[in-house]
């Protein structure tokens, strides 16, 4: 048999919920670490003087107890462990593992025992149920009557609220009352805070963050008093995970973070973590309640009756002895700025992120701890409206998700080399060697380049739609000579090409005409795929019926309208794109049912529309305004046209009337004209009207040069 038996998926009742954890035994020591909280017990193998074998709900369970009078059970072993653990008990702690049998009669009399912090109730000698009387946070007193009230563990979808004991009347000691005795067994083992006697001391007005305001910190032997103007709050110190000492960014004030399980209570709202901000210009000098022979006995040395220095120190300092737990402080991580925490926003609200040791932990509102062992992998990620940010996600063995954004890009490369050493798993690391960056902030913007963008991709479109609108109105004169057959199968090139083939016969003169004819066949094929190609794309630019009912908003909008407002107020001077990511954020907060709400007013927000606009159909609006608007346009273009070439026949006969003309100069540009004549009805039969101008007009030139 080795020196140790590990156990996985052991169960550890902590007020009616079953947390899992490993056991281990050794030699030394039994350790015990919930997975849910990483809180450690650990039981030193000589103070082991009690070790049972029972049958339990979740299969076999040991229950152990130690020489100071505690006792631990532990749940969840399988039959086949007894023998081992056993024979591993008897070799290594001296401890011989019994079996104890349970009482499953189901009857409600029997005897009440009081054992250390247990009120066992058996019957037949057999336990029928056992009651940690830590559990229990209040006890009442009746006629023959006992009442245990219990504290409250949300975790559990079941919670026992309370117990009552029958007492029946002694015969034979009258002068002790039966009931009283019981509720005094009752209280000596109880988690009952009562403020009996003085404080250690007391530290004034000091500035909590959560629960927020101003409170007075009263410190006792076994318990934290927090006095404020509206709510009290009595916190044991055996509630205490862990605490911590955080710098804050601006390297003038300290965060100091008490974490606790179970968390106190305000109404319905839960405060896991204490957080309390100091200034670091603060000082203040302590004197303890107590003689020094006490404080020397109680404290080992940790503390002293009289003590001076900065607020928080002072704090600190008191809390570490009390609780007897370790101080938490930031690790070798450094950011950009140098300072060791990241500015970011969790739940649209910002805060700083601290990338300890073991873990991250956030402040401050919600605040949030994360241990490395409970994460899963983390995702480096895009910001949602800028690529000068990123977002850190973060997603745990247990299927939830965190997500901070809003980092600052420069602060990548410490965070990934961060996360890098602490071996955790990065989801997007094989993007990352695919692309061989150089550095990693380089890397990070590439990364931001290959995500496809919908919304840019749409705008770009539409900015191709407008200029492809305004190259087929202008001319362009010098596309025709990077034209090039050969590259057909570039779009970009047939656009500028086209074009240019609309334009460049209006301005080419004194060239042959072989040469104009094969220029022009080549135009026109490409002037007919092009028609081809934009057919579509004019079909999309509709325009707008402004008499028309308004299109009904997306329930996500909807929400935006009623919602922005409140997001200005609490975060005041924000600007419209920090508007869009928080509601953004807060959006994927929603529940269902929250959701549900909109969804139904988006629906009926259609549904209205969808009648408003068939009855402005039927009254018949829209179907009749676009023809008429049409129509008109293409009278007044022809219009147009017939003014242009009547214009164009006046300034020819005022160039006549002018000079003086010959009778040989009158012959031959009858003759040029019958010459056009005849070229004008073959163009006609294959050309476009802007053709026929032109074979009409560059023969009449040509011949009065050559005269």
């Amino acid at each position: 048999m080795g020196d140790t038996l590990e156990f996985n998926e052991i169960y550890q009742e902590v007020k009616g919920s079953w947390n899992d954890g490993r056991l281990r035994f050794s030699k030394q020591n039994v350790v015990y670490k919930s997975s849910k909280t990483g809180k450690v017990d650990s039981i030193p193998a000589a103070e082991l003087n009690l070790a049972q074998w029972r049958r339990v709900c979740l299969g076999h369970g040991i229950k152990l107890g130690t020489s100071s009078g505690l006792v631990y059970k532990y749940d969840g072993f399988r039959d086949t462990d007894l023998e081992k653990i056993s024979e591993f008990f008897k070799a290594n702690y001296k401890v011989e593992l019994s079996e104890k049998d349970m009482c499953v009669k189901g009857w409600n009399w029997g005897t009440a025992k009081f054992s250390g912090p247990l009120l066992s109730f058996d019957v037949n000698d057999n336990t029928a149920f056992e009651v940690p009387l830590s559990n229990v946070s209040q006890c009442a007193t009746g006629k023959n009557e006992v009442t245990l009230e219990f504290h409250q563990n949300d975790d559990t979808e079941v919670s026992l609220m309370e117990v009552r004991f029958y007492v029946p009347p002694s015969q034979s000691d009258e002068r002790q009352d039966p009931v009283e005795a019981f509720a005094q067994s009752v209280l000596s083992k109880a988690d009952v805070i009562q403020a009996t006697g003085d404080a250690v001391c007391i530290f004034k007005e000091l500035q909590c963050l959560t629960p927020r305001g101003r409170y007075d910190i009263r410190i006792y032997p076994t318990f934290l008093h927090l006095h404020g103007k509206t709510f009290d709050y009595k916190i044991p110190y055996t509630t205490v995970l862990r605490l911590f000492l955080l710098p804050h960014k601006d390297q003038r004030q300290m965060f100091f973070v008490i974490s606790l399980d179970p968390p106190i209570k305000q109404g319905q709202t839960r405060y896991h973590f204490l957080i309390l901000l100091f200034s670091k210009e603060e000082d203040l000098s302590l004197t303890l309640n107590m003689s020094e022979e006490d404080v020397e006995r109680r404290f080992d040395g940790k503390l002293s009756k009289n003590m001076s220095g900065s607020l928080y120190e002072m704090v600190s300092r008191v809390m570490k002895a009390l609780v007897n737990r370790k101080i938490t402080v930031p690790g070798n991580f450094q950011g950009h700025s140098g300072a060791q925490c990241i500015t970011c926003s969790y739940k649209a609200s910002s805060g700083l992120l601290y990338p300890l040791e073991r873990g991250f932990i956030y402040v401050h509102k919600p605040p949030v701890h994360l241990r490395f062992e409970e994460i899963s992998c983390v995702n480096f990620a895009r910001g949602t409206t800028t690529t000068r940010s990123f977002d850190f996600e973060i997603e745990t063995k247990q299927g939830n998700q965190y997500t901070f954004s809003s980092i600052e890009r420069e602060e990548y490369g410490k965070l990934f080399d961060f996360v890098n050493a602490k071996k955790l798993n990065i989801k997007n690391r094989g993007f990352k060697e695919k692309k061989g960056m150089k550095g990693n902030i380089d890397e990070y913007s590439d990364s931001d380049e290959d995500q496809h963008d919908a919304y840019l991709e749409r705008m770009k479109a539409e900015g191709k739609i407008r200029e492809e609108g305004n190259d087929s109105d202008e001319s362009d004169g010098e596309s025709d000579e990077s034209f090039n057959p050969g590259e057909e199968d570039d779009d970009i090139a047939e656009e500028y090409d086209s074009n240019a083939s609309a334009s460049d016969s209006s301005d080419e003169e004194g060239d042959s005409d072989n040469e104009s004819a094969k220029k022009k066949k080549v135009k026109k094929a490409k002037v007919v795929k092009e028609k081809k190609e934009r057919k579509p794309r004019k079909e999309k630019k509709k325009q707008k019926d402004k008499g028309g009912p308004k299109r009904p908003m997306s329930a996500y909008m909807l929400w935006l309208n009623a919602s922005r407002e409140h997001i200005k107020s609490e975060n005041p001077g924000i600007s419209i794109t920090e508007i869009s990511k928080k509601a953004g954020e807060m959006w994927r907060q929603l529940g269902k049912e929250e959701k549900e709400e909109w969804d139904t007013k988006a629906a009926e927000a259609k549904r209205q529309y969808d009648k408003a606009k068939k009855e402005y159909a039927e009254s018949g609006g829209g179907a009749t305004s676009s023809p008429k608007k049409e129509s008109k346009k293409s009278a007044g273009k022809k219009e147009e046209k017939k003014r242009k070439s009547a214009g164009g026949d006046k300034d020819k006969e005022r160039g006549g009337n002018d000079s003086f003309k010959s009778k040989e100069f009158i012959e031959t540009s009858e003759e040029s004209s019958s010459d056009s004549d005849r070229k004008s009805k073959a163009k006609r039969k294959k050309g476009s009207d802007d053709e026929e101008e032109e074979a009409a007009s560059t023969p009449a030139s040509s011949e009065e040069e050559s005269d």
